[in-house]
Order: structure tokens, then C-alpha cells, then sequence
């Protein structure tokens, strides 16, 4: 099975095995969820392995970030 990939400055980010998304570039969410993983240090891990390399509590860490910060722009 192919793996997506996304375009971001020029560098090719994998997306999941399971993204349906034809697109090459990053929707408004992908990229918020981007910049957030370089925050907690993921985005290289991210590069390398796609985001399906990442361990359950790294996802965890990086969604329950994601979901306080769009509570508090609400």
C-alpha cells in the first residue's frame, strides 16, 4: 500500500495509511496539527515515519494539545 504524502516547504511530510486525501497540500487542520507536533519536538519523528510511526502517547499528548487549543480560540 502507498503511503500519501503532503507537500510543506518543500520537504514531503507521509500522511496516515488510512488518509483518503488526494490533495498535496495540508488543510487548515493538518497544518495546525504540523505546527503543534514541532512544538512538543515530533515533527522530525513525524518526517521520518509518517504519522503512523508515532507511539499512542505521543498521538494522545499531540491531540489533547490540539483539542484544548481549539476549545480556548472557541
Amino acid at each position: 500500500m502507498k503511503v500519501k504524502a503532503m507537500k510543506i516547504d518543500n520537504e514531503v511530510i507521509p500522511r496516515s495509511k488510512k488518509s483518503t486525501k488526494k490533495n498535496k497540500f495540508p488543510t487548515e487542520d493538518e497544518s495546525f496539527k504540523l505546527e503543534v507536533a514541532a512544538e512538543i519536538g515530533l515533527l522530525e519523528k513525524v518526517k521520518k515515519c509518517g504519522w503512523d510511526g508515532l507511539s499512542a502517547q505521543e498521538s494522545g499528548r499531540l491531540g489533547g494539545i490540539i483539542t484544548k487549543r481549539k476549545k480556548d480560540l472557541s
